[in-house]
Parts: C-alpha cells; sequence; structure tokens
C-alpha cells in the first residue's frame, strides 16, 4: 500500500483522474478490452465530471460498479443512475456498462446470472473505490449480513448483502477487488485519515477495507 496525500480536494480530483486516465491507456496497449470499476456516492462525481471528457478509446473499457443498492436505475439512490448522468457521457458514453440491478428478479439469482456473465472480466484492470469512516469499502460493511460469504476466498464475483438499518445492497466480492492491477482508494478528511490507519492493522472482518489495501494507492486530502 502507498499513500498520497494532496493539498487540497480539487488537486486530489484533477490528479487522480489523470492518473485513472493513463492507467486505463496502459491497460489499452496490451488488452483488447478493459474493465474499470468505480463506486458510487458522492466522493467520484467530481472525478467523473473529469474523465467523461478523456480522450480515450472509451469503447474498449468496461465500466462497472464496485456495489449497487438493490434500486431500480432511475432511482435518486442508484449508483447507475450516478454513473449515466456524469461518467457515461461526452466521450466515455462509448464506453460498455453492465448495471447490476436487474428488475423483478431476485437478488441472489439476479447475482449467480451476473457473476457469470462478468467471468471474463476478471482482473479488474483499474479500481477506483472510497472508504467510510465506520471502514467499510463498496458494501462490504461490518457487521453486514453476507460480509464472511464476501471476503471469502471462493466468492461468487457479485454478492448480495445488508447492513442493519439499510436497504439491500449487492457488492463485488473482496478477492474480485482486491485482484485489481490497479488499484486507487480516495478518502477525505481526517476522520477516514484515522479509520485507515486503524485498519491497517485489523482484520477485514472488523475493518472490511484491509480485505483490499494490498498494493493499493491512497488518495486523501483533508
Amino acid at each position: 500500500m502507498s499513500f498520497q496525500e494532496y493539498s487540497d480536494r480539487e488537486m486530489l480530483i484533477i490528479e487522480v483522474a489523470q492518473k485513472i486516465v493513463g492507467d486505463l491507456k496502459t491497460a489499452l496497449l496490451t488488452q483488447e478490452n478493459v474493465s474499470f470499476v468505480v463506486p458510487g456516492g458522492t466522493t467520484p462525481g467530481p472525478i467523473f465530471d473529469i474523465l467523461c471528457a478523456a480522450d480515450i478509446e472509451w469503447n474498449r473499457v468496461h465500466v462497472m460498479l464496485s456495489d449497487e443498492r438493490w434500486v431500480p436505475d432511475d432511482n435518486d439512490r442508484s449508483n447507475a443512475k450516478l454513473l449515466r448522468d456524469r461518467l457515461l457521457v461526452n466521450r466515455a458514453a462509448a464506453a460498455k456498462f453492465t448495471p447490476f440491478y436487474v428488475p423483478d428478479v431476485e437478488v441472489a439469482d439476479a447475482c449467480k446470472d451476473v457473476s457469470e456473465k462478468l467471468k471474463s472480466e476478471w482482473p479488474i484492470s483499474v479500481l477506483v473505490l472510497g472508504m467510510g469512516a465506520d471502514m467499510h469499502t463498496a458494501s462490504l460493511f461490518p457487521q453486514a449480513n453476507g460480509l464472511d460469504a464476501a471476503l471469502s476466498a471462493d466468492a461468487d464475483a457479485l454478492l448480495p448483502i445488508q447492513a442493519e438499518g439499510q436497504e439491500q445492497r449487492v457488492t463485488l466480492s473482496a478477492p474480485v477487488l482486491n485482484s485489481a492491477i490497479s488499484k486507487h482508494i480516495v478518502i477525505f478528511g481526517d476522520d477516514k485519515r484515522a479509520a485507515l490507519d486503524v485498519a491497517k492493522g485489523s482484520l477485514p472482518e472488523v475493518a472490511p477495507v484491509a480485505a483490499v489495501l494490498d498494493g493499493a494507492t491512497i488518495h486523501w486530502a483533508v
């Protein structure tokens, strides 16, 4: 794991976007198609606003989410809606996007079907994640129902998971996330930096982000 500190959030957003573009271009030199996994939430939106205009062969980029709420794609809480509004526009509109939510299908069945369809996408070429102050990443929440299965070395790629008091979610499993060739974790604030310090010495069962720190670059600004 490496740690990079930035003078402010604006500088982080610009430089991380540039690093991601470089990683995607490098991957495209040796692969016919590349897989690009990104988070939802508020943190990545400004990064997406820059990435969407990048001059790369987006038609060879397969975009996926790290996790998703089990809600329709037009729901304001849908991560897919965020991607369609802020990443899959401009030049990046040419990218292939695989949504995880499947209408009128049980979540467990949908996860199995999507996991099978995505087998050719692994390992992830470029991965971007966030982290919560509770040390979750993607939808790998501490004490969540389904966390043990998602941390298992033989886990399926996509699994249902539900944290107490939250809606049903699905998440890419820890082995799939951790095997990414290029990994970036973006965090803001002193509370998350302190949480990262705790996570580095903790088991993934307590601090799920610890399952994906190996080889990751942490990007932080206050």
